[in-house]
């Protein structure tokens, strides 16, 4: 499924083109582009198919890598640390999430909210000496450094946190902050 054809223009202008350059890159009339633009033109779905084919090109070379906005430096925790030490390693380092691993392998997420969930269920004085393995959530989604930022704004809506990867290796981590650093 296409985006709205009202896109185009919006596309268009966030990537610097004139219409003229527009319809050089995809092989129509510059009329062609002015119609669909102003709404007196429908195009063919291949002629949109083409027209959305080449803006999403262009804003994938254009737009910002995870690698390039990830914070580079994974503060995490061992899966058999306490979550009293988590919790002090979130309190040092201002986060509100740690990923948790078991050597190189990523095996979850320890979350304030995780933590909070599990005091309120049981004895909040013996969650402490809990080990993060125990309480931690599911291990965040783990990304490419060349996937497009934009691409993993989704994700982090519904993730605490991307792990980011380079050639199988965990380099970085993107969080909610570190995407609002797009926002210009």
């Amino acid at each position: 499924m296409l985006p709205d054809l009202e896109e185009i223009r919006n596309i268009r202008l966030r990537l610097g083109l004139t219409q003229r350059k527009l319809a050089s890159l995809v092989g129509v009339s510059t009329s062609l582009i002015n119609q669909i633009e102003s709404g007196r033109s429908k195009p063919s779905y291949e002629t949109a198919r083409k027209i959305f084919q080449v803006l999403n090109g262009l804003e994938a070379k254009t737009s910002p890598k995870v690698g390039d906005i990830c914070s580079r430096s994974v503060i995490s925790v061992s899966g058999k640390d306490t979550a009293a030490y988590a919790v002090e390693v979130m309190r040092k380092h201002g986060f509100s999430q740690l990923p948790v691993f078991d050597g190189e392998k990523v095996i979850g997420l320890i979350t304030e909210e995780g933590i909070m969930r599990k005091m309120m269920s049981g004895d909040p004085d013996r969650v402490g000496k809990s080990l993060v393995f125990q309480i931690a959530d599911a291990p965040p989604p783990i990304v490419d450094t060349s996937t497009p930022a934009k691409a993993i704004i989704p994700l982090v809506k519904y993730c605490k946190a991307v792990l980011v990867a380079e050639k199988g290796k965990i380099i970085g981590i993107i969080t909610a902050a570190d995407l609002l650093k797009m926002v210009e």
